[in-house]
């Protein structure tokens, strides 16, 4: 891993004009808001107290130039510091860039992901099945639903066809229906960063990384920023019911996101984002690589209307929240014999990057076997209040 935290990296390939902005942990203070540079990181802690403070002032970008000049280490030094194995003490690490905000995200927004959910479906989560059922699913459906625009009149005319066939799907019915899939990810404070493990179930066979695009919106549905996710999804537990998304979802370090968040201004806007293409690669202890790609320019929905789906009238988030936009990547290469698809394995090292907002690495383990949880909410605020002057 150490080799891959690096500011060549890790950081966007124009990160001397962008405005980055994450979380360290200091030693005896916790967790520190700064901005990132190629030479240095800097204290943003006279700016705000926490990074959805930060996203709510009404210029963020402002706040970050005029208040980070206080330097506290070396930016290359803090990232290999970041590393799950070489952590010392004495030295800040990243933290996930995100502290109070929920974390959300939307699902089936891609049409080659979308496929794959609903073979998980017909699979019920067993992968050895996957490539028979896949055959049979492009056979009635196709391989192609890219034209067909969410909740428009030719998907309810190809719904209707699908339903005489008895062939739709509930992802489906997100997928191209009028009403996105909206979901919580993983709770406040429980996202880990870059360097740290990423964790799937003990009792998953059947899993994989999920890259993508993760937006930072303030509490008055603005879109601040973007960062990188790795929405780890276990194929199998969802593919036998929907109703264990909250168990494929959510468990101990199955949401990373970092390394930072990149603020708009200037020189990065959302029509970057709309942009994005991302990779993904996963390289094994035995040699065995994986590589993949998602564009954000193939996304069915517009990220704007997956923010307007998550917050409305209807549902407020006075902490802002973290939006992962969903990915078109669906591993299908095989890794331990014919048909039997992509599953993780105790050691992967992942890496999810795209050029403008730099490369996410972790390592895979299982979630009750990398560092538990233990700094939430209770503990941040009195962390926050041991510091403010008597």
């Amino acid at each position: 891993m150490l080799n891959h935290l690096s500011t060549t990296n890790c950081l966007p390939v124009d990160a001397a004009k962008a405005t980055l902005v994450g979380r360290v942990w200091l030693n005896d203070v916790g967790p520190v808001l700064v901005c990132i540079k190629p030479d240095g990181i800097y204290d943003l802690s006279s700016a705000a107290s926490t990074m959805s403070e930060l996203l709510e002032m009404e210029d963020p970008v402002g706040a970050v130039r005029t208040h980070g000049v206080n330097r506290i280490a070396d930016t290359q030094a803090v990232l290999l510091n970041s590393s799950q194995d070489e952590r010392r003490s004495a030295l800040p690490w990243f933290l996930a860039p995100s502290d109070l905000q929920a974390l959300k995200a939307a699902g089936v927004t891609f049409v080659s992901s979308m496929l794959e959910r609903v073979i998980e479906e017909q699979a019920r989560g067993d992968a050895s099945k996957a490539d028979s059922v896949r055959q049979a699913v492009v056979a009635v459906i196709g391989d192609n639903l890219s034209n067909i625009k969410p909740g428009s009149e030719a998907a309810a005319t190809l719904k209707t066809a699908l339903l005489a066939q008895d062939a739709w799907s509930q992802y489906l019915e997100v997928g191209i229906g009028p009403d996105a899939e909206v979901f919580t990810k993983s709770q406040p404070m429980s996202a880990v960063g870059v360097g740290a493990e990423v964790g799937i179930h003990p009792h998953s066979h059947w899993n994989n990384p999920e890259p993508e695009i993760v937006l930072a919106v303030n509490s008055r549905g603005q879109v601040v920023g973007a960062t990188l996710g790795n929405d780890v999804n276990l194929r199998d537990f969802e593919g036998r019911s929907a109703l264990l998304l909250g168990k494929a979802k959510d468990n101990n370090a199955s949401c990373a996101i970092g390394p930072f968040i990149r603020l708009f201004d200037e020189h990065f806007s959302l029509d970057d984002v709309r942009h994005c293409d991302l990779a993904l690669q996963v390289t094994a202890t035995n040699g065995f690589v994986m590589q993949g790609s998602s564009s954000m320019s193939q996304i069915s929905r517009d990220p704007l209307e997956l923010v307007q789906h998550a917050m409305g009238a209807n549902h407020q988030y006075p902490d802002g929240f973290m939006l992962f936009l969903g990915t078109m990547f669906a591993p299908t290469q095989d890794r331990h014999g014919p048909g039997q698809g992509f599953t993780h394995e105790v050691g992967d090292l992942v890496m999810v990057s795209t050029g403008m907002l730099g490369t996410l690495v972790n390592r895979v383990n299982t979630s009750d076997k990398v560092a538990p949880w233990t700094y939430g909410i209770r503990a941040l605020m009195g962390d926050l209040a041991r510091r403010q002057p008597r």
